[in-house]
């Protein structure tokens, strides 16, 4: 049997560790690894036309699986390529290997055609970054790599330079048992009984929920119940914690909604469970508060605490839940579950009227409808911007669907690429593309990828030809909008040229048969939806003080507009309240 090389090695090991695919575009100082991928049927090759697109849908097919996942770019301009979107994995908490091929081991330093320094350019964006410059250096470095993106949950980068890739991999190699899955962690009893005697003490207590929450719903349910609290969310806790929740009063931030803001500002003690919020105006400084997070860097990072818990979420709740003395007293939780459908009930009103017949259309009206028209159990990508507005406000979470985009990077055009990885993750699933017209145009080459790898993925367009948030944000520094506007072709067009199924909407009644038909269709499908570029969510007031980007007034106004059927959940939950 023939001696292995490296790069066949490196293959090995990746489809050991539970990878798949690698995403990519070929090069030369890759070569030795795509055809070692070319022929192991354990891995697939997925040829992407941007590297930034293969990072993208690495991150998120690891946000789908809760597995590894790997991308890989060619030496120089090609690696490079792939550093936005490892930056929103390494964000994300996405557990991607990232191989990025060098130029020949021997011009290393010496100013070579496409030279640069990959071990350390990627940094930053990954907990673990090195270069294999010796065959010796396998498999024990790969392993490393991997275990680094898996138990700290982030991008590791491995620097390969071709002609290593071709040389013979060392004869005997160990290769150790690989860690694929990370442990629970539980906090320290003194930590939990601090916790405990501050619960108690409390008579008001309020829970604010992340992306730390995933897989506790019922954890966090039941100890809301048990002390008597509402649950607000942030942006990325939505899909994890909203649903099926009698104790929900709505997300905090600049795009939030309902009572939130309010219960985080007016208990005694504010829990933060699993959450790296990063809007530090938006957190109370005149109230206690403790944090749980798995991540101890997390801890204490965004606001003052009282107690910082360093553990699992699902497991603290766990200690929890038999140890606190259940409140009896429900009248907060009552004021703010009103609060929240008051709240509801006045910014829903904005965009009721009329707006089946409103041209341009309602971006608002479109979110709407592609909730209802969405399966049970859909994906979807969210581009950074205005569509992260419609689909925190109007995209219901149920327990089985998936919302994901670049929640804490907020890179642009992330939407259609993470599509992709969703997509190969199970082509039977529905998976959505929520994009901006300035957004797809960025990586829109990419497209093509779903056509030639026949992904069904939908993307649902909407197109205001204008870099809305954008706008938004120099609105609110008192400047005027400027650059921020799109001349765009008929998408629609452009996706029937490459072969897909594509659709232009631009009067409110052709939506819902046109996202119809998208859906029935078997193939990847566009639908260019032209809307209103006026429907910014603008604040009801404007102040001096406030800043630009997400960033909040003084007098802490969030952005105002429709909420879509979490007024119903809101009424649904009043039922709860007692009635005198």
């Amino acid at each position: 049997m023939a001696r292995q090389n490296v790069a066949e090695q490196f293959v090995d090991i990746l489809a050991r560790a539970g990878v798949r695919r690698l995403y990519g575009v070929v090069g030369d100082s890759l070569n030795p690894v795509v055809d070692a991928v070319r022929r192991n049927p354990a891995i697939d090759w997925v040829h992407v036309r941007h590297e930034e697109t293969a990072a993208f849908a690495a991150g998120a097919e690891a946000q789908i699986t809760g597995k590894l996942a790997a991308c890989a770019g060619s030496c120089g301009p090609g690696n490079l390529h792939l550093i936005n979107g490892l930056y929103d994995a390494h964000r994300s908490m996405a557990p991607v290997l990232a191989l990025a091929s060098h130029i020949p081991s021997s011009e290393i330093g010496l100013g070579y055609f496409q030279e640069t320094h990959p071990d350390q350019l990627f940094r930053e964006c990954s907990h673990y970054s090195e270069m294999i410059s010796s065959p010796k250096q396998m498999p024990r470095l790969l392993q490393t790599a991997i275990q680094n993106a898996v138990g700290r949950s982030g991008v590791s980068v491995v620097s390969l330079p071709g002609d290593i890739a071709d040389r013979p991999a060392p004869e005997k190699a160990v290769e150790s048992a690989l860690v694929t899955a990370r442990p629970t962690v539980r906090p320290g009893d003194a930590e939990i009984d601090a916790l405990v005697a501050m619960i108690d003490e409390a008579d008001k207590v309020t829970l604010f929920c992340g992306s730390g929450t995933a897989g506790a719903h019922a954890e966090v349910m039941e100890f809301a119940g048990k002390i008597k609290s509402p649950v607000g969310h942030a942006l990325r806790g939505k899909e994890h914690i909203q649903y099926d929740n009698p104790y929900d009063v709505g997300m905090s931030g600049l795009l939030g909604y309902g009572a939130a803001y309010e219960a985080t500002h007016e208990c005694d003690l504010l829990i933060l469970l699993g959450t790296d919020f990063p809007y530090n105006a938006f957190l109370p400084d005149d109230v206690k508060i403790a944090q749980v997070d798995v991540r101890p860097e997390h801890l204490g990072r965004r606001s003052k605490l009282d107690l910082a818990v360093w553990g699992d979420v699902r497991e603290t709740l766990r200690c929890l839940i038999p140890r606190v003395r259940a409140k009896d007293n429900r009248r907060f939780l009552d004021r703010m579950l009103k609060k929240h459908a008051d709240a509801l009930e006045g910014v829903v009103k904005a965009y009721t009227r009329k707006v089946e017949k409103h041209v341009p259309i309602h971006p608002e009206y479109v979110a709407a409808v592609l909730d209802e028209l969405a399966d049970e159990d859909a994906v979807f990508t969210v581009d950074t911007g205005m569509c992260n507005v419609w689909a925190a406000r109007y995209l219901t979470p149920n327990g089985r669907r998936r919302v994901i985009g670049s929640f804490s990077h907020g890179s642009m055009a992330n939407a259609l690429p993470m599509a992709i990885g969703a997509q190969f993750t199970d082509r039977r699933r529905q998976v959505v593309s929520m994009s901006g017209d300035g957004g797809f145009a960025m990586l829109m080459g990419d497209f093509l990828t779903l056509v030639q790898h026949d992904l069904p993925v939908k993307v649902v367009l909407f197109n205001n030809s204008s870099l809305g948030m954008v706008e938004l944000e120099m609105l609110v520094a008192g400047l005027p909008s400027y650059g921020t506007t799109n001349k765009n072709p008929d998408f629609a067009a452009v996706a029937r040229a490459c072969g897909a199924h594509g659709v232009r909407v631009e009067k409110p009644r052709q939506l819902a048969g046109a996202l119809k038909d998208a859906f029935r269709h078997k193939g990847p499908a566009l639908v260019d939806i032209v809307t209103d570029p006026n429907a910014l969510s603008i604040p009801p007031k404007i102040s001096a003080e406030m800043v630009t980007g997400f960033a909040l007034s003084a007098s802490k106004i969030v952005l105002d507009g429709g909420v879509g059927r979490m007024l119903q959940m809101a009424r649904s939950n009043l039922r709860n309240v007692p009635r005198p």
